[in-house]
């Protein structure tokens, strides 16, 4: 099956395509990503203009890769199956590009061979390759996880081994996936003295995806383990509160309720999941030739508009909580912003939100409004 992406025509296994294995595939539903990846790189080149090499780390039919290639990065390719091998190197002679396709255990190519870009992309969790890539890249590391249930905490013992973490599934359960995920990343940079600073994080549909620009400084790793700290959420009330270092601070009871059923999440990260600069470059490098560059520039827009708070609130899950109905979010969101609060619309979903008040204090500024 060809498909076109980009500036680019590639050969994919199709549903029905002899010859290729159930793990050699093409996920039409992660364009949005590999745009945003393509956008990415060139704005990091005009950050970094020193780097130059890229790995496509579970590269598959080649795409992301040969997409990378096309764009003057000097690529390798790598993946286990021979079958992904195979059509990486027929992607790459059809678009006359310059990259190599190895057949290999990445985490020994890893090791043997250092990257200016590390893009790691498997299926489920990036985990067992997240200590090579730390080990052994330049500038900058790319992650997609997908197993969202384990990250959310929806399946908690997975999370805890996967992630060295303790996620709770909470009402604002994908934020809680993406602070999971780049605690356990900024743990194993530390491992190899490398600090992490997330420069554009976004989870979209059934995968997180960050990226996470590099320091190879012991204090540079110290400077991302004081984002680490602890949330801890009130399941009667959803009052929620965070404690920064690596010893919980957890609370007993709820100083809004005096509720006991308190949920303790962590460490997860505290800090920054977006550098607002960068993320005015990438929106600046989604021309027409992306075929989601009208989505991406919006999912953009939203992310560097969003407070840096950890995390997110979901209005018709604090009506329900209330025994109120909800009105509109505008009118909603303005009535917080009249009581003094900051406040902004998330990417996580159409009636999440962010503010600086407490549940307490959304309550109190929003209830008139929602007895009308």
């Amino acid at each position: 099956m060809r498909v076109t992406e980009g500036i680019v025509e590639l050969e994919v296994p199709g549903e029905q395509t002899e010859g290729f294995e159930e793990s050699v595939f093409y996920n039409p539903r992660q364009e949005l990503n590999r745009d945003l990846t393509i956008a990415a790189l060139r704005a990091f080149r005009e950050r970094e203009p020193r780097a130059e090499t890229y790995l496509d780390a579970m590269t598959a039919s080649g795409v992301r890769g040969v997409r990378a290639a096309t764009d003057g990065w000097d690529v390798t390719c790598c993946d286990v199956d021979p079958e992904a091998v195979s059509l990486a190197r027929e992607n790459i002679e059809r678009n006359d590009c310059e990259a190599t396709a190895e057949r290999a255990n990445v985490n020994a190519l890893m090791h043997e061979s250092m990257f200016d870009v590390i893009d790691l992309d498997p299926f489920g969790t990036p985990m067992p390759f997240a200590d090579a890539a730390f080990a052994n890249c330049h500038n900058l590391v790319c992650v997609t996880a997908t197993d969202t249930a384990p990250l959310c905490g929806a399946h908690l013992n997975s999370g805890i081994r996967s992630y060295g973490s303790v996620p709770r599934n909470t009402d604002y359960h994908t934020e809680m996936g993406v602070r999971t995920l780049l605690s356990a990343l900024a743990r194993s940079a530390a491992r190899f003295d490398v600090g992490v600073t997330p420069i554009l994080t976004h989870a979209t549909s059934h995968y997180v995806r960050t990226y996470l620009e590099l320091e190879r400084k012991s204090t540079a790793a110290d400077r991302a383990l004081e984002e680490l700290g602890y949330i801890s959420h009130c399941e009667d009330c959803l009052h929620r509160e965070t404690s920064s270092g690596l010893i919980a601070q957890a609370l007993e009871r709820c100083p809004n309720c005096d509720g006991e059923r308190i949920l303790v999440a962590g460490p997860v990260w505290l800090g920054a999941i977006q550098d607002e600069r960068f993320l005015e470059s990438v929106r600046g490098h989604l021309t027409d030739e992306f075929e989601t560059a009208e989505t991406a520039r919006e999912l953009l827009a939203t992310l560097a508009a969003e407070l840096e708070v950890p995390t997110y609130y979901d209005q018709h899950k604090l009506c329900k909580n209330w025994g109120l109905p909800a009105n509109a979010m505008d009118d909603f969101l303005e009535a917080l912003d009249e009581a003094g609060y900051r406040t902004s619309r998330t990417h996580y979903g159409g009636t999440t939100f962010k503010s600086d008040a407490t549940v307490e204090e959304i309550f109190d500024a929003t209830a008139a409004d929602l007895r009308e």
